[in-house]
């Protein structure tokens, strides 16, 4: 688990400064909250308590290798996307048009139009899945999914400025990549 926090935020960082330089990119542009690490902390102690009470709960490698298996995938998801649309994608909303901001539909785009934020929340889940975390995988998919359900439509009126017409049809037409939300 702390590998995987590890690679995921400093490839993160590498990538943002790669793409956008380092004057550009603070710890505030990679989404480092107090909550997210509040949620960090609450699965640990989550793990500790639950390989001291209940180890048994912790011995299903099944269920963690499903989970590393999901951190895998939501990392290379969102890594793609970061690199697919290169200057294009910010970590943070864009609510001025400017010339490196362009509507992004191929690639992995074609078949999700956040892929970021879906990659994000695979990821995310998939860390207190691997950690055999009941009550965090719960906690980690309702927090984050609220999170994606709130900034997607917010980022999106946006793009809707931005792009016209020509978002709209892309949005009718590809799916946002967070389950429930369109």
């Amino acid at each position: 688990m702390f590998l995987a926090v590890v690679f995921f935020h400093s490839s993160e960082y590498i990538l943002a400064v790669a793409i956008h330089g380092r004057s550009n990119v603070t710890l505030k542009s990679l989404l480092i909250s107090k909550n997210y690490l509040l949620a960090m902390i609450f699965s640990l102690l989550e793990y500790i308590v639950e390989i001291v009470l209940f180890p048994g709960l912790k011995e299903h490698w099944w269920i963690s290798d499903t989970g590393l298996a999901l951190v895998v995938i939501g990392e290379f998801t969102r890594k793609l996307a970061i690199i697919t649309a290169g200057r294009a994608f910010t970590h943070l909303i864009k609510v001025y048009h400017d010339e490196h901001h362009l509507l992004i539909t191929h690639g992995i785009y074609r078949f999700v139009r956040h892929p970021g934020y879906s990659g994000f929340f695979i990821w995310s889940v998939g860390t207190q899945i691997m950690l055999c975390n009941p009550i965090s995988t719960v906690g980690f998919a309702i927090v984050v999914w609220k999170f994606f359900a709130e900034r997607i439509p917010h980022e999106e009126y946006f793009l809707k400025r931005f792009f016209g017409s020509e978002y709209e049809e892309y949005a009718h037409r590809v799916p946002s990549g967070v389950p429930f939300v369109k």
